[in-house]
């Protein structure tokens, strides 16, 4: 295939960026949401972007993490949509620093309109090529029809971040190719950067598996979970930058808000290997 443009020095003006998580609180139409009125899920939103854009951070990416249990693909609802549509657009609002989006569980089409709606710079994409059994039951890799729809809506500034060995569930469809394999095949079905994971959110992802991702690609190869400013050294020594949701939260807790201690010791130890 044709060599790419590197996504990430499009994106981001510093090598080995990261980009800080925010974790929406659940929005309506999830079971968990209290009628919490949505203003102020925007408003906490737009707080910890401040908190993660004032400490250095290199990209936000925004998550309606709260919405568990999380919705198949098809049935991602109208509301949700809206819902995180509205916070992304308060985000961009606030601060200058590049926005990505995140519609769980897998949800590629949705994503990709919102991008297209507040000018989000990409989406990340759980399960992008192959088929894995996650909590939601059989997903499907949505690479053929989320690139049919970012060329219908003319979105092709919308990058994708996806997954290679995803995190959470199982991977018995796929047990019979190694990470190299499904790898390639996330490049091959046209992905702009890719993603290497822990076993669930937080969890540290392995040097190991982040060379396994890159053995199979020429893409860029990010770590998608668990980094910390201890595990800097050996991961940035491998990876070409990292999402970092779970520890920069208060007491490393998803659903608390941003710390800017835990922001600034991060970016403290980014400096050192980018210096």
């Amino acid at each position: 295939m044709p060599s790419k443009t590197n996504v990430l020095e499009k994106l981001f003006p510093r090598p080995k960026p990261i980009i800080g998580v925010i974790h929406l609180a659940a929005l309506p139409g999830a079971p968990r949401y209290d009628g919490t009125p949505v203003r102020e899920i925007y408003r906490a939103a737009v707080q910890d972007a401040l908190t993660l854009a004032n400490g250095g951070v290199d990209g936000i990416m925004i998550e309606n993490a709260g919405d568990m249990p999380f919705s198949r693909p098809e049935d991602i609802g109208y509301e949700t949509v809206a819902c995180l549509t509205a916070a992304c657009e308060a985000v961009i609002n606030a601060v200058d620093t590049p926005i990505g989006i995140t519609c769980v569980a897998n949800g590629a089409l949705p994503g990709m309109a919102i991008a297209k709606a507040v000018g989000a710079k990409w989406v990340r994409v759980n399960q992008w090529a192959n088929a894995y059994v996650a909590n939601e039951g059989l997903l499907n890799g949505d690479a053929a029809r989320a690139l049919r729809y970012r060329s219908n809506i003319q979105a092709k500034d919308v990058a994708v971040l996806a997954d290679v060995h995803v995190k959470f569930g199982a991977h018995a469809i796929t047990a019979d190719r190694s990470i190299p394999e499904q790898a390639t095949d996330a490049e091959w079905f046209d992905a702009d950067a890719l993603i290497a994971t822990g076993t669930r959110t937080g969890s540290p992802t392995q040097p190991d598996e982040v060379n396994d991702v890159r053995s199979g690609t020429h893409l860029p190869v990010i770590v998608g979970s668990g980094l910390s400013p201890e595990q800097v050294p050996s991961l940035m020594a491998v990876a070409d930058g990292a999402i970092v949701g779970q520890w920069l939260k208060h007491d490393a807790c998803w659903w608390n808000p941003v710390d800017p201690a835990r922001v600034d010791r991060l970016m403290t130890a980014m400096e050192k290997v980018r210096g």
